[in-house]
Parts: structure tokens; C-alpha cells; sequence
């Protein structure tokens, strides 16, 4: 089983604890977690590459996952497609960050969460009763 994690690229940096916790959790239940701004670098003018090995990537995770504590177009982008490919999506956010209605509109499970150590119990929680096979 493999998670696409979406998450902003510009603002990735500040997310470090909360994609750490993603992480951990997902392979705690033997789901391989993808994060795609991590795993591909690509130059502006690489924009149509960038968005087919996104869209290869979506069409071959089993869930998405977007961390939309910072408002982010792309994290919008891949949302939808996920939606559109009936992939299961985890939408995710700081407590304090603002709230994304069209991402929430399109998630099959929201999380809000105060700090890593909470983010990573209510993922817990969430892939446990969802996504595991017992």
C-alpha cells in the first residue's frame, strides 16, 4: 500500500515535524509513504513532466494525504485528481492554520491537529480503522 503526501513545496521546510510524523505512522502499518516534493526536483520549465509523474504517482498510491496547513494551489490540484480517481483522501491541518473548504469538501477524512504528537495519534486512529486489514 503506498500514501501520496501532498503537501506544499515552498513551505515544505516548515512542516518538517508534522511530514516526519506522517511518515513514521504510515510505515508503523506497512503503508510506504510518497512524499512527492521530496522524491522529484523539477525546473520551471518542466511543468507538464512535473504534473504526468504527479498524476502516475496519484493513479498508483491507494490513498492521498494533504497536509494543507499552508495554503498551496498544487495541494488543490492533486486533491481533485485523487477525488476524480477515487483514491480515499486524508486531509490534514494545523489548528490554527485556515481552513480549506474545498479540500475539506473533497476529503474522506479530515484531522486537525495541535502538534506532531497529536497529528500522529489521530492518523493513528484514522489508518487503523480505515486501512488496515486485520
Amino acid at each position: 500500500m503506498v500514501a501520496y503526501i501532498s503537501v506544499s513545496l515552498h513551505k515544505r521546510s516548515l512542516l518538517k515535524n508534522q511530514l516526519s510524523a506522517i511518515s513514521e505512522t504510515l510505515t508503523m502499518f506497512g503503508i510506504e509513504p510518497l512524499i512527492f516534493v521530496d522524491k522529484y526536483k523539477f525546473d520551471l520549465s518542466q511543468e507538464k513532466d512535473m504534473m504526468a509523474q504527479a498524476m502516475m504517482d496519484i493513479d498508483n498510491a491507494d490513498i492521498l494525504i494533504a497536509e494543507a496547513s499552508t495554503k498551496a494551489i498544487g495541494v488543490g490540484v492533486e486533491v481533485g485528481y485523487a477525488k476524480a480517481k477515487n483514491k480515499p483522501v486524508i486531509y490534514i491541518r494545523h489548528h490554527d492554520a485556515d481552513h480549506s473548504t474545498t479540500i475539506s469538501g473533497m476529503s474522506d477524512f479530515n484531522i486537525v491537529y495541535v502538534n506532531a504528537e497529536d497529528l500522529q495519534k489521530k492518523l493513528t486512529e484514522v489508518v487503523s480503522e480505515n486501512f488496515v486489514i486485520a
